[in-house]
């Protein structure tokens, strides 16, 4: 296995020198204890051939929590053992983990025990990125900065990240990370053409203190592909009994608009998933698109998204008009 790094575009994390691939592999449902373990060395080994650099963990991702971890753990110390140099690997902490009151949230208790935990079912030495991975509305932002900023200083990470922040909120960690002298290198919303909101807080916030953006969910849960159009698939997230979609969301509505996407990206040689991609990463405030893949070739579908041709401004203006139709 030999990864090509020229298939792939690397886009810096905000002002900072670190890059990641503009599409990076998130690690969550299809990496838990219930994945077939032969898959998950295929999606691994195949994205960093195909030059996905970077793999996106949390210590509660699964389902069982943590077993995500331990199992692309296997393959960073197995298929994937002499290629550790040349990957990102980041995980997070924030969401429930452990019962009692420091299993979630984000104390420096907390934070430092997720991140040694972390370390220890990946079979790392250190981690590139570790985030705090949603606001604590009653610990003071200075604790929790302070841990990360420990983390980084201990050696456990390289570099510190937020995610599910706030524009004003994200604002006040920089400020914090940086008065601590560690800098704030990236933060991960949720972002898609079907949920833009830190379009209008959050992109300000970057750009003003430099700081990378990496969007998870940019096909909504699997509503921006064909998946949908016609009908929901009884194998399908929607169909089960998932939090994250049902299929009350897959209305006649979203179906006319998935349709009128459809077109825009046939004209364009390019899947609905592919279009959706790409337009996430249309600005250079965004620095990358996590991804998730159940198959190989699916991953393989969702990386070609970086090599489709520039939007006009014509091309721009219909996905507008459709978005906000």
């Amino acid at each position: 296995m030999q990864p090509d790094y020229r298939t792939m575009r690397y886009r810096r994390c905000g002002r900072w020198g670190l890059k990641l691939p503009e599409v990076s592999l998130g690690c969550w449902h299809n990496f838990g204890g219930e994945a077939d373990p032969a898959t998950i060395e295929a999606l691994l080994t195949r994205a960093c051939e195909l030059g996905v650099t970077h793999f996106d963990l949390a210590n509660n991702y699964g389902p069982p929590p943590g077993s995500a971890e331990i199992n692309v753990g296997r393959v960073l110390n197995g298929a994937l053992k002499a290629h550790r140099d040349e990957l990102i690997i980041s995980s997070k902490a924030g969401y429930y983990m452990w019962p009692g009151p420091y299993g979630e949230w984000g104390t420096r208790k907390n934070l430092i025990a997720s991140c040694d935990q972390s370390l220890k079912r990946l079979g790392l030495d250190y981690l590139d990125i570790f985030y705090h991975h949603r606001p604590d509305p009653d610990t003071p932002l200075e604790e929790t900065l302070g841990a990360l900023d420990t983390i980084v200083r201990s050696g456990r990470a390289l570099y510190a990240g937020i995610s599910n922040y706030g524009g004003d909120r994200a604002s006040e960690a920089n400020r914090l990370l940086a008065d601590l002298g560690t800098p704030l290198l990236l933060h991960q919303p949720s972002y898609s053409m079907l949920n833009r909101g830190s379009e209008r807080d959050l992109w300000p916030a970057a750009r003003r203190h430099g700081f990378g953006i990496i969007a998870f969910s940019p096909l909504r849960q699997g509503q921006l592909t064909a998946k949908y159009i016609d009908a929901i698939p009884p194998d399908s997230r929607a169909a089960s009994s998932s939090q994250f979609l049902n299929a009350a969301q897959i209305t006649e509505d979203l179906r006319a608009r998935l349709r009128a996407l459809q077109e825009v990206a046939q004209q364009r040689g390019q899947s609905l998933a592919q279009l959706a991609i790409q337009w996430v990463l249309r600005d250079p405030v965004m620095t990358s698109a996590l991804i998730g893949a159940r198959t190989v070739a699916q991953l393989e579908e969702n990386v070609a998204a970086v090599h489709g041709a520039a939007f006009d401004a014509a091309e721009l203006a219909r996905i507008e008009e459709i978005l906000g139709g």
